[in-house]
């Protein structure tokens, strides 16, 4: 049983820069490939980026590449993500997720899912 929980989403103004946490609650994940999931109001939820389990192989999403960084801090079990010169566009819920293969995980194919953390951009 892996519980993830999610943290660091707010309000920020376009232009503006936030970093998301995700960390576990009742096991360790350290064994995962983890990534991070968005979903905007009314769309479904979107692949934005993974990271193995070492930290040396990062994927990301068009929207997310050169603006967004994944990233992992294996001594404290917890997986970031800095998103940088945010956009109205990337107002959605992000959400944290595990699984076996970086590239199963582009697809939403994962083993455990964060209760997500909200992120709204202001024009």
């Amino acid at each position: 049983q892996v519980q993830l929980v999610e943290s660091g989403g707010g309000l920020v103004q376009a232009g503006g820069s936030l970093r998301l946490s995700c960390a576990p609650s009742g096991r360790t994940f350290s064994s995962y490939v983890m990534g991070w999931f968005r979903q905007a109001a009314g769309k479904e939820r979107e692949f934005v980026a993974s990271i193995t389990t070492g930290g040396a192989s990062t994927n990301y999403a068009d929207s997310a590449k050169g603006r967004f960084t994944i990233f992992r801090d294996r001594a404290v079990n917890t997986v970031y993500l800095q998103m940088n010169s945010l956009k109205s566009e990337d107002t959605a819920i992000y959400y944290c997720a595990s699984g076996l293969t970086a590239r199963t995980m582009t697809t939403g194919t994962v083993n455990y899912w964060g209760q997500g953390t909200q992120v709204t951009v202001s024009s």
